[in-house]
């Protein structure tokens, strides 16, 4: 099995990797003393029901439940002008309850059978190198960009493999860098080469085994200001640049704020996919006062094509959420959202979102604009003493509606608790 195989091999190379740090790196004080690990339990029950099913796959529901952990060990550094350090991430999915014609939820890997895993599990790491302010990673690596970003939202999180840097040598400006070579899917314990989507679409015929991105973020104005520029190449499918803007301004009781961002991305290389078009622009304007936020969001979709992005991964686009993008070609979409934290009522730990977004403009390919729209429903509470205290608990109900892919009703319900080890 390809997945028994790579455990083992992350296994191996890991414990070697180990035993000459540690050896390596036991007299020095900073080591040791500096490590964390933290053991996160994750309960997640997702389910999809699909009608009005438009495309190939005509499953009408995706419905599993599965238990997860997530263990993160981090050294500290070793004393002198360089730094040595490790970070080990394992993980552990385990089925609880799935079958063939529920399959596909993203919580666990399908085998050739048609079934879901009764498992999957990944260990792996990353050597650390810390001159000054300046770090070099090379492993295990989680990056979080614009033209990349982290996106923990199943059973398990994504990772990549490959090296980066990152430099704050300068007060308020943060430069990184990096070549990532693969990825290792949210539900998958191996390896794989990079794929592409374009707006919803999986672009599963070709592959990269390169992503590169460079840029930074400079923040100033008492760090209420900052802006950032990225570039990021999935080698020989596309390229792409980005421009940041966020803004926190207080106004009497009010604390106004702005997310602005602007996207260029173009076809790379061979042209895999073909040509690629698209120009994304989004702002998401918010006003807070006490436990209330309000926000009103708007994102344009320009050029030929829809929006890319590494599969499959969520964007920071403003009015992109975990089940509809409204990133297809030429859509334009408007959000108006409410978040409320009832700590203002006395009751820390539980907050809430209500959110709306509606899309129009598409540019379906045939002969008729698309059209849809989102209504969720976040609700989430953490024990905040007691025996229990740190449970985290989040519900979520998702209402989507369109006229050119398929119709969704999801809801989900996510159990979380974290074990501080060291």
């Amino acid at each position: 099995m390809k997945q028994t195989f790579q455990a083992t091999r992350s296994v191996l190379s890991l414990a070697l990797a180990l035993g000459f740090s540690s050896s390596l790196m036991a007299a020095e004080s900073g080591f040791f003393e500096d490590a964390s690990a933290t053991l996160q339990a994750r309960n997640y029950y997702f389910s999809r029901d699909f009608s009005d099913i438009v495309g190939a796959n005509q499953q009408s529901k995706a419905e599993e439940w599965a238990q997860g952990f997530i263990l993160n060990v981090k050294s500290g550094y070793t004393q002198g002008p360089i730094g040595v350090g490790v970070d080990v991430i394992g993980l552990l999915g385990i089925k609880l309850d799935s079958s063939p014609d529920r399959v596909n939820t993203g919580l666990l890997p399908v085998q050739s059978d048609g079934r879901a895993a009764d498992e999957y599990s990944r260990l792996e790491g990353a050597l650390k190198l810390r001159y000054s302010r300046t770090e070099v990673r090379v492993g295990e690596l989680q990056p979080n960009l614009p033209v990349l970003a982290f996106s923990d939202i199943r059973l398990l999180p994504p990772s990549y493999q490959g090296a980066s840097i990152s430099s704050a040598e300068i007060n308020g400006l943060t430069l990184q860098g990096g070549h990532l070579n693969s990825t290792s899917l949210r539900n998958e314990a191996g390896d794989e080469k990079m794929q592409a989507m374009l707006g919803h679409v999986p672009q599963r015929q070709v592959s990269s085994d390169g992503f590169n991105f460079a840029g930074g973020e400079y923040a100033f104005n008492d760090k209420r200001t900052s802006v950032s520029a990225w570039y990021g190449q999935l080698e020989d499918i596309y390229n792409q640049r980005f421009l940041g803007l966020k803004h926190s301004e207080p106004f009497g009781d009010w604390t106004l704020g702005a997310n602005l961002g602007y996207f260029d991305s173009r076809e790379d290389g061979k042209k895999l996919l073909g040509n690629i078009d698209n120009q994304a622009f989004f702002s998401l304007l918010s006003a807070k006062r006490g436990g209330h936020t309000f926000y009103v969001g708007y994102q344009g979709m320009y050029g030929d094509s829809a929006f890319p992005r590494v599969f499959a991964n969520i964007s920071p686009l403003g009015n992109e959420v975990p089940t509809y993008e409204f990133a297809f070609t030429d859509e334009r979409s408007w959000q108006a959202r409410y978040d409320y934290d009832f700590a203002a009522l006395g009751l820390p730990g539980l907050t809430s979102t209500v959110r709306y977004i509606t899309g129009n403009n598409v540019d379906t390919g045939k002969g008729f604009e698309g059209k849809d729209r989102e209504r969720d429903l976040d609700i989430g509470y953490v024990v905040q003493n007691g025996t229990l205290k740190g449970l985290g608990m989040r519900v979520r109900n998702v209402m989507a509606r369109s006229n050119y892919r398929s119709d969704i009703d999801e809801n989900r319900l996510i159990l979380s608790y974290t074990w501080t080890l060291l």
